[in-house]
């Protein structure tokens, strides 16, 4: 019995030893070394959680339906139900107002003398002219909305397409410039006393190469240290390395950037607030919940919920009892926000989206960050080898349909070109530089093809026959700066669709309550400015969907 009793506790330790390395071996072997090699690398991992940009409102990202699910009774047909998601990003939380564009007018000015830089501040200004109308006194706008304090925390209008995407890009060179200040990549308080023309920052650039960036200064661009110096064999001491902030370093943030159209109607709409669980309990008609927009809340009952205009002649109610607070745009703020926290997603002003206009979203080409005005591009390369920065001497200019001039890109930045052969050969997901046409408005989209023909056979009809036959207009300035208009006067075009016709969205304090609906949308050349458009800006999310855990209501 004894025996026995010997092997029986003999099989149980070898089984409980047995179990143990089983159970080990369900552990990863690599703690403290590279899970890909074994080796020992610096996997010291930097800040993980993206931090919301100056002004920016968490959006969590799914699957909603976008476009119009009620009656059409304007018979565009451009706004059909799809399915679409959008992954999480951040979003302004009001428009941007008059005061922060002041801000981009301030420091443009300062940097870029209008002296020195001609055409460069000017190409920046709004358009404050747009507040004009033949039988109507504005010229009170005209001439203060911009600039006066009275109006500071207005929306910004009198902005077209082009001058709201340049004021996204500044402003992402100035938030990293000074979150690399902070972080001590940068010399404290340079981003203002020791900034010019020849040494602005771009985030682009200090990423590329930190060494040359703000003109190569190594009083201003600072190499921080981490550790000490190794010594090699021979005794020479090795240069550090990292000592640039990089991608990798987690706190150079993404991209301010337009939000798309399917971004922008997906944090309008807010569907969130109708979840219960993983269903939506219905659509929303307004950013708010309900079918009607006056307030049902006992504090505020009859008040509008947004700034819009009620009727023929009616743009704020009577004197002393006005229901929307507003006869033009009002203060940012005025209204509740949406579910997401947003504010002014309805009235107030329009606002710019990304997207280039086509009648109809493409949903059997793509479900997913529906997008359509993708221009890929590249860093230029120098007949030196090297990357080029764009200076005072080749700054390109564009001249608009208007006649006004813009700068192309600006000082500091790195020149860019459309991507080649070298990018594009043997792709299935892109083909070449220019996807604005992509199935609505190519060749091969468009009934004049002919799948049969030659390549030259369709090149010489090209401008003859094609998918959206709009005006093509020619304005160019002549040496001594006078503008010189070639306008298209031709009787047989039939559209105004084009490549330079970018979406807008909302309704504003010059529309009816129609407008208000975020599935709403509507066209308008890029390079043109109105009173009742403004914008804000997005920025994409990088890491998980979102940070909270799942919860059965918003």
């Amino acid at each position: 019995m004894k025996v026995n009793k010997v092997i029986v506790f003999r099989l149980i330790l070898s089984s409980i030893m047995m179990l143990g390395f089983a159970s080990c071996s369900k552990k990863s072997s690599s703690k403290g070394s590279s899970r890909a090699t074994g080796w020992n690398v610096d996997n010291k991992q930097a800040a993980k959680k993206q931090e919301a940009g100056p002004g920016l409102v968490f959006v969590e990202g799914g699957t909603f339906t976008m476009g119009k699910v009620q009656d059409d009774v304007m018979h565009d047909w451009n706004n059909t139900p799809t399915q679409q998601h959008v992954q999480s990003f951040y979003m302004d939380e009001t428009e941007v107002t008059n005061f922060m564009y002041l801000e981009y007018l301030d420091y443009t000015k300062r940097v870029f003398t209008p002296d020195e830089y001609k055409g460069v501040y000017d190409g920046v200004v709004p358009d404050t002219l747009v507040w004009r109308n033949r039988l109507g006194y504005n010229e009170t706008m005209t001439n203060n909305y911009l600039r006066h304090p009275a109006y500071a925390n207005y929306p910004v209008v009198g902005v077209n397409w082009i001058q709201a995407v340049d004021f996204a890009k500044w402003r992402t060179d100035r938030v990293n410039e000074a979150v690399l200040e902070k972080n001590g990549y940068l010399k404290k308080n340079a981003k203002t006393d020791d900034v010019n023309a020849e040494n602005v920052f771009s985030t682009d650039a200090y990423l590329m190469s930190p060494s040359t960036a703000r003109g190569g200064s190594e009083e201003i661009v600072l190499k921080r240290g981490k550790g000490r110096a190794v010594k090699s064999k021979d005794g020479t001491t090795a240069e550090q390395k990292n000592v640039y902030a990089q991608r990798s370093s987690g706190i150079i943030m993404p991209e301010y950037r337009l939000p798309t159209e399917a971004e922008w109607e997906y944090a309008a709409a807010a569907d969130v607030g109708q979840r219960e669980y993983n269903i939506y309990k219905g659509q929303k008609k307004y950013p708010w919940s309900g079918e009607y927009t006056r307030s049902g809340k006992r504090q505020n009952r009859g008040d509008q919920l947004a700034n819009f205009k009620q009727g023929n002649g009616d743009y704020g109610g009577i004197a002393g009892w006005s229901d929307d607070g507003a006869d033009i745009t009002n203060a940012v703020k005025s209204y509740p926000a949406n579910d997401f926290g947003l504010y002014d997603m309805a009235g107030n002003v329009a606002e710019w989206v990304a997207d280039v206009y086509r009648p109809i979203i493409d949903n059997e080409a793509n479900d997913f960050n529906y997008f359509r005005g993708n221009l890929y591009t590249k860093n230029k390369i120098g007949a030196d080898g090297k990357m080029e920065i764009v200076t005072k001497e080749n700054m390109k200019y564009d001249t608009l349909s208007n006649g006004k001039i813009l700068a192309r890109n600006f000082p500091g930045q790195i020149a860019q070109v459309p991507v080649d052969e070298q990018e594009t050969y043997l792709r299935q997901n892109f083909d070449k530089s220019n996807n604005i046409n992509y199935r609505d408005g190519d060749k091969q989209s468009s009934k004049y093809y002919n799948f049969g023909s030659s390549e030259s056979d369709n090149d010489k009809t090209k401008n003859i026959e094609k998918m959206y036959n709009s005006p093509v207009h020619n304005v160019t300035t002549d040496s001594l700066g006078n503008m010189v208009r070639k306008y298209d006067k031709s009787s047989k075009r039939t559209t105004l669709i084009d490549d330079k016709i970018r979406v807008y969205k909302g309704g504003s304090w010059r529309d009816r309550a129609y407008w208000l609906d975020p599935a709403q949308r509507r066209y308008f050349p890029q390079d043109m400015a109105t009173d009742y458009i403004g914008f804000r800006c997005a920025m994409s999310r990088v890491g998980p969907k979102a940070d909270k855990r799942k919860t059965p209501r918003n």
